[in-house]
């Protein structure tokens, strides 16, 4: 059985840290590119980051990149996002989701983000970043 639970998620004030976790089982993990993305209450999907196979490649949307870092550990099957200077803005459910390539920001920008584009997708965890 396929699952990827993502953990790490909480309450933090702007400013802070966090480190998020997605552990993988029931499917080869090292041979998938991973993905992070985020829902805010009562918007869409939003890409986040994309890490390849290898962990050699990574990218990050416009309004994360220079404070969210993303790496996999694929002898541990787990993906990890660690996000510092966090602001309300960042306040969303957080998905660890696998695709069958690495897509960067040119695959992701203008284009929608939707369930569709995953294979595998996890349960998600809740990021609140509030004084």
């Amino acid at each position: 059985q396929v699952q990827l639970v993502e953990s790490g998620g909480g309450l933090v004030q702007p400013g802070g840290s966090l480190r998020l976790s997605c552990a993988a089982s029931g499917f080869d993990f090292s041979k998938w590119s991973m993905y992070w993305v985020r829902q805010a209450r009562g918007k869409g999907l939003e890409w986040v980051s994309s890490i390849d196979r290898r962990g050699s490649l990574t990218d990050y949307g416009d309004s994360v990149r220079g404070r969210f870092t993303t790496s996999r550990d694929n002898a541990e099957k787990t993906l990890y996002l660690q996000m510092n200077s966090l602001n309300p803005e960042d306040t969303a459910v957080y998905y660890c989701a696998s695709k069958n390539g690495y897509g960067n920001r040119n695959f992701w920008t203008g284009r929608a983000v939707t369930w569709n584009n995953f294979t595998h997708r996890g349960l998600g965890t809740q990021v609140t970043v509030s004084s």
